[in-house]
């Protein structure tokens, strides 16, 4: 079976970009021993008031540490850090984002959650999804995949008992499908997006949500479908975060030939004006997104 440093040779990727996507990699097996002893909550908030998760933190500082020594990276901005890390005496121009650990409310409860990471050339983090020369995203799991992208579509591997990862699926594409996935709740949402649900629903669709947003987007990857966290009521920007989470799985899924939108336009053509900007998020089925950006037409940005 082709593992990851043979594909990423074959992609004609820069030896320097394998040698980050393959550090980055690596670092699956700590986390899965850290969380045995990193479960509980900590008395800390992350920048946007929000308790976090021993794993947070200690993912956020691990991957941290491990890839500013490594001198692959200029930049590293990550949704647990206020400021964007910079790193000077680095040899390459790579700009790192990352959620450290996604989902991580669920760790206790010992459902699935993942590292997402998207990497952008020229020494910042500041750009759009269409900048991106790589993404990723590790899901912890019964198995321990990576799903990836440089460019040329979608393949996911799975770690074997050796560490090394291994092509499991080539050419991911989603499929239309009838799953779903959204978060807030139904009182909360604006009109169109409630429009949206009650519409899919009555055409026979079916949730699937746990709140790790890798491990539902891996599923809508799978067998198609939308995973939605829309604008709320009272919170119009919605609640994840662009640069973290939207662009790199975005990327991913307009890679396997499926779309986003923020209602009105891809997440990949929008230009972040700071780090920490969040994004109302819809990713899936080619289909499912046209519906979307139908029950949203006229309603304005």
């Amino acid at each position: 079976m082709t593992t990851l440093r043979e594909y990423l040779e074959s992609a004609g990727c820069e030896a320097a970009l394998q040698d980050l996507i393959m550090l980055i990699g690596r670092q699956a097996a700590p986390i899965r021993e850290a969380f045995i002893t990193h479960q509980a909550y900590v008395d800390t908030e992350n920048v946007f008031g929000e308790q976090q998760a021993a794993m947070d933190t200690w993912a956020d500082a691990w991957i941290t540490r491990v890839l500013g020594e490594s001198g692959l990276i200029r930049e590293l901005a990550s949704e647990e850090q206020e400021e964007v890390s910079v790193f000077p005496d680095s040899t390459h121009e790579y700009a790192v984002v990352m959620d450290p650990m996604d989902g991580s409310s669920l760790i206790q409860t010992n459902l699935s959650v993942g590292t997402i990471i998207g990497i952008f050339g020229g020494g910042t983090v500041m750009q759009s999804g269409r900048n991106l020369k790589a993404a990723l995203y590790m899901l912890y799991g019964p198995m321990t995949t990576l799903t990836l992208s440089v460019g040329q579509g979608v393949q996911v591997f799975a770690m074997d008992k050796d560490g090394e990862y291994r092509l499991l699926h080539q050419d991911m594409k989603i499929p239309e499908g009838k799953n779903y996935g959204t978060g807030g709740t139904r009182p909360t949402w604006v009109a169109p997006h409630r429009a949206f649900i009650e519409a899919i629903e009555e055409e026979g669709a079916k949730i699937r949500y746990t709140g790790s947003f890798v491990a539902d987007f891996h599923q809508i990857l799978t067998y198609g479908g939308i995973y939605c966290y829309p604008a709320l009521n009272e919170k119009p920007k919605g609640k994840l975060r662009l640069l973290y989470e939207a662009i790199p799985v975005g990327f991913i899924a307009e890679q396997a030939g499926g779309r986003t939108s923020d209602g009105h336009q891809s997440l990949l053509d929008i230009v972040p004006e700071e780090p920490h900007q969040r994004t109302p998020i819809y990713v899936g089925s080619p289909g499912m997104i046209r519906k979307v950006e139908a029950a949203f037409e006229g309603t304005g940005k």
